[in-house]
């Protein structure tokens, strides 16, 4: 067999695949996901309205769990209602939990980035975390903390609908896929959340101490441009 594709360099991948004239590029070996159709149940409008019921009738407010106590604002997540792409981090820091918006200090500049390399911008996607308050001193969230949560992030998929996730972070990728398994053995490998592709990848706040992975990450998010149909940049 060849060598797996988060091992190549996937822009000759690309290349080759284009000059065979094959369009339809294979998944990395064990992904066994086909490209699903999209939901369109509900537009855009009627997503909109639904998070934000959700958000007033269910989230506002929370008292569930402990983190309750030191916030200064939930970090419901933002984006595109009809994200075909969503990206779900662990938990928020404090910039996200100063200004109640997901990814905005220098981890969150570094995804915005990876987002505008992919030829798409923040509005185009949905960015959300596992939990919506900041656990103190940024701590990974704790298992009854992510138990109180995680039924929201589950209604925020539902209604959403995305094609792909893509899990940032150890947190993140265990706790939609049920494991235990490492992130750097997870990563670079299609899984499926309730019958939707995630792509696990490495937390933005891991490649800012260790740049070297982000090369891995791209990797990553290239698999998930290929499995949405996509044109690479």
């Amino acid at each position: 067999m060849g060598e797996p594709v988060s091992k190549v360099d996937i822009k000759h991948v690309f290349e080759f695949y284009r000059a065979m004239g094959i369009l339809e590029v294979p998944l990395k070996a064990g992904a066994e996901i086909k490209r699903p159709s999209k939901k369109q149940e509900l537009s855009a409008g009627e997503k909109g309205a639904a998070l934000e019921k959700l958000f007033r009738e269910e989230i506002e407010g929370c008292t569930g769990c402990k983190l309750s106590a030191g916030r200064t604002n939930i970090v419901f997540g933002e984006g595109n209602p009809s994200a075909r792409l969503m990206f779900i981090g662990e938990a928020p820091g404090g910039e996200e939990d100063k200004l109640g918006r997901p990814f905005v200090g220098r981890a969150g500049q570094l995804l915005t980035n990876l987002i505008i390399k992919l030829g798409l911008k923040r509005e185009d996607v949905f960015i959300a975390n596992i939990a919506k308050c900041r656990p103190e001193g940024n701590r990974d969230p704790e298992e009854d903390e992510i138990s109180a949560c995680i039924p929201f992030l589950k209604k925020q998929i539902g209604i959403i609908s995305p094609e792909a996730i893509m899990a940032l972070g150890r947190v993140s990728a265990q706790t939609l896929l049920g494991t235990t398994v490492q992130i750097s053995r997870l990563r670079g490998t299609f899984s499926s959340f309730e019958g939707i592709p995630v792509m696990p990848t490495f937390h933005p706040s891991y490649l800012l101490r260790n740049p070297g992975d982000k090369k891995l990450t791209w990797e990553d998010a290239l698999q998930v441009l290929l499995l949405l149909g996509m044109k690479a940049p």
